[in-house]
């Protein structure tokens, strides 16, 4: 009898741990995913400055070389293993939703609007980013996850169809499909991390569009350099070292252990970041509708982390 009472307190002390481990490793990924967040939140104030100096093929195509130079350098300094085979096509939709995709489309975009009204849209990434958690990663958030989830991007959406600033009907779908792509990127991405590491993904990635972005930033490329100012070239070097290599460490670190559509919540918050680092970097005008926007979104984001 006193044997069943051991292995029944042993049992429960080991669920104890397990469960602890469990909450040790959400909160890192939210940790880690919220540093990722953070550096994001500069993307789009940079690459509306970018564009100011380089037009957006170019700009897309040199950053995402300047980031596979260092990818290809951590790869060889550490001594990663290749991918495997079945690998590659997973890899080519991250390439295809992050490294192109996403920065083609919003530089397109940030020629007709603001980036302020653009961050806005940030505020749908979490939503993409859950649906192709669920439909590339399996994951079954509770039906409460869905409702604040929604809530949070039904904010948005109303805000950015109401007028809120500046735009075009072109623009704002582009900035659509950017969030698209990059949700699909940021899921399948993050399905890889839980095995080949965060920051070997995007490093990957980024080596298997390498070969396209050279011949496009060689075509590309401006035939006078001498015109651009250093604030562009300066946007330039973030979206390059920042957005698209560093951020991911983080970013997809957090994903791999606190979950693709919990941790992705975390996204509602960029717009928040995104839209001071607007007003303090650029002097783009900040109006109250953003801010209540924004702040709508943070509710949901701690109700979405509550019940995911």
């Amino acid at each position: 009898m006193s044997g069943v009472k051991t292995s029944a307190a042993g049992w429960r002390a080991a669920g104890g741990q397990v469960a602890r481990s469990g909450e040790q490793k959400g909160m890192a990924g939210w940790g880690s995913g919220l540093v990722g967040v953070i550096i994001f939140s500069g993307s789009l104030p940079a690459t509306r400055i970018a564009v100011a100096g380089f037009p957006p093929l170019f700009l897309t195509s040199a950053r995402a070389l300047i980031a596979a130079l260092l990818g290809v350098g951590l790869l060889v300094l550490l001594r990663q293993a290749r991918p495997r085979r079945e690998d590659i096509g997973p890899l080519a939709i991250v390439a295809a939703g992050v490294v192109v995709g996403f920065p083609l489309l919003t530089a397109f975009a940030l020629q007709h609007m603001t980036s302020a009204r653009s961050i806005v849209f940030i505020g749908l990434l979490p939503l993409a980013t859950a649906i192709f958690g669920v439909l590339r990663g399996g994951e079954r958030p509770r039906p409460l996850f869905w409702l604040f989830s929604g809530l949070g991007s039904v904010t948005v959406a109303v805000f950015a169809f109401s007028g809120g600033g500046s735009s075009s009907a072109i623009a704002d779908a582009t900035m659509v499909a950017a969030v698209v792509l990059c949700g699909l990127g940021y899921a399948e991405g993050a399905r890889l991390s839980r095995r080949l590491g965060g920051w070997q993904v995007i490093s990957w990635a980024l080596v298997l569009a390498a070969p396209a972005m050279l011949a496009l930033t060689l075509l590309t490329l401006p035939q006078s350099l001498h015109g651009i100012g250093a604030p562009a070239w300066l946007a330039l070097g973030y979206v390059s070292v920042f957005s698209m290599m560093v951020g991911f460490m983080f970013w997809y670190r957090g994903l791999a252990l606190g979950g693709i559509a919990q941790v992705g919540q975390l996204q509602l918050l960029q717009p928040f970041f995104g839209l001071s680092l607007s007003a303090l970097l650029l002097g783009e005008p900040v109006a109250l509708g953003m801010v209540a926007a924004t702040g709508v979104v943070v509710v949901c984001v701690a109700f979405a982390r509550r019940f995911a």
